[in-house]
């Protein structure tokens, strides 16, 4: 996941702002790490470069 992603992304259960925490990253990608909405404190994992913006219980 590229950081510009930011710019666009919002949580999709409240559209609060989300905050970025990168566990790896290489080449200025993001290899994995968490996005934590601002507003609900849902979190959202990042794997392998993707995030996994899907709500908790559809997750799989």
């Amino acid at each position: 996941m590229q950081q510009s992603l930011m710019e666009i992304l919002c949580c999709p259960l409240c559209k609060g702002d989300l905050e970025l925490k990168v566990a790896k990253e290489e080449g200025g990608e993001i290899i994995e790490g968490t996005l934590v909405c601002t507003q609900c404190r849902e979190r959202y994992p990042i794997e392998d470069g993707i995030p996994n913006m899907l709500p908790p219980d559809q997750r799989g």
